[in-house]
């Protein structure tokens, strides 16, 4: 989804939709009280998240997007747990009952696993020289610059505090951003 001003608004509710889409098709086993909760969470993770973070990895997200997809799921999450808003249960009581983290860590998790794969790529591959080059010397417009995804990346290596060579090597930035669920 490509918006002329070039933000991402679209997309973020586009992939919200898909993710109620499929939330709707796996109704019968989510809302089912015979199924325990850890398998609704895992259902969950491995049917419904997917398809709302399809494509996040190359997302320059903005705090509003994630709290639209984070609404988004703890709305699904509390419903397949029998609890509404009104019950005043605590989303990290909803997360630790259905096993999972999340989900703007697990947005962060996949475009800092995005960036080691662009920068593991050689300097001449297009994905790494559309991404990571910048253009020189053009008049910037008025106001606010747009959020870029390698700013977007800094930010998500700042919060986590760990350097660009741990997300190069595949094995230490897993232990370095915890990676507990898949």
């Amino acid at each position: 989804m490509l918006q002329k001003d070039g933000d991402i608004d679209e997309d973020v509710r586009h992939r919200i939709s898909a993710g109620w889409l499929k939330w709707r098709q796996a109704s019968g086993v989510l809302c089912d009280r015979r199924v325990p909760q850890k398998l609704k969470g895992k259902f969950y993770r491995t049917a419904i998240r997917p398809a709302m973070l399809y494509g996040a990895e190359c997302w320059p997200t903005k705090s509003r997007h994630v709290q639209q997809l984070s609404v988004a799921e703890m709305r699904m999450l509390r419903w397949f747990c029998g609890h509404t808003r009104r019950d005043r249960v605590w989303n990290e009581v909803i997360w630790e009952r259905v096993g999972m983290t999340p989900i703007d860590e697990k947005l962060t998790q996949h475009r800092l696993r995005w960036f080691g794969h662009v920068q593991r790529r050689p300097p001449e591959a297009l994905v790494r020289s559309g991404v990571l080059k910048r253009v020189d010397k053009v008049k910037r417009g008025r106001g606010r610059p747009k959020l870029t995804w390698d700013e977007s990346v800094k930010r998500d290596l700042k919060d986590c505090d760990i350097s660009e060579e741990v997300v190069l090597d595949r094995s230490a930035w897993r232990l370095a951003i915890n990676v507990s669920e898949p």
